[in-house]
């Protein structure tokens, strides 16, 4: 996630988004991506918690709102280019699962059944197919395209640096983890070179 923000989303970014802002305006909106993200995540977390035990859809609802956030993401990529939508979607779908699985435990531990559980993970599986379908009825000049995508590559980075590279660390021991990520970070540079070559 880290890699895609950095070597695919925040170029497109600043090569768009200088048809309609200056680099810091870009730049700023990364920022504001980031932070916004992380404000939503930790409101979303401390609202669900307050619902646990009491039947919240809280939490997967933020879940499957974010799913659809991933979607939008990746319709508005591929209006940029095929090549970077194709590495924003290998992107999403790299920590998708994760999503449907703690749509599930939200959704488990709020109280739910079994059958609420799978309802919820339907609709996490829907929402990034409802997304892209919302970025097929409209197109986005080059400037907005661009400003857009500078607050997607701001919750990327959230994403990756805030909430996938410390869960690996937990898990694993920190060498592995740390070499996965180099190599992780390589081989999107690699991708992202060869697909906009």
């Amino acid at each position: 996630m880290i890699g895609v923000a950095l070597f695919d989303l925040l170029p497109e970014a600043l090569a768009l988004g200088a048809h309609t802002a200056a680099p810091v305006v870009v730049l700023g909106l990364v920022g504001v991506g980031f932070c916004g993200y992380m404000l939503l995540e930790r409101g979303a977390g401390a609202a669900a918690e307050s619902q646990r035990g009491r039947g919240g859809h809280l939490g997967p609802a933020s879940l499957t709102a974010h799913s659809l956030l991933d979607g939008l993401g990746i319709g508005l990529a591929f209006q940029v280019a095929p090549a970077v939508g194709v590495v924003v979607a290998a992107a999403v779908l790299a920590h998708d699962f994760a999503d449907g699985v703690n749509t599930v435990t939200l959704s488990l531990s709020g109280g739910g059944g079994t059958g609420r559980a799978r309802g919820w993970l339907a609709a996490d599986a829907i929402a990034p197919l409802a997304g892209i379908g919302v970025t097929r009825l409209f197109s986005v000049g080059e400037g907005p395209l661009g400003l857009a995508l500078a607050l997607f590559a701001g919750f990327f980075l959230y994403i990756g640096a805030a909430a996938l590279a410390p869960a690996s660390h937990r898990a694993l021991p920190r060498l592995w983890t740390s070499l996965a990520t180099l190599a992780g970070m390589a081989f999107i540079w690699v991708v992202v070179r060869l697909a906009s070559g």
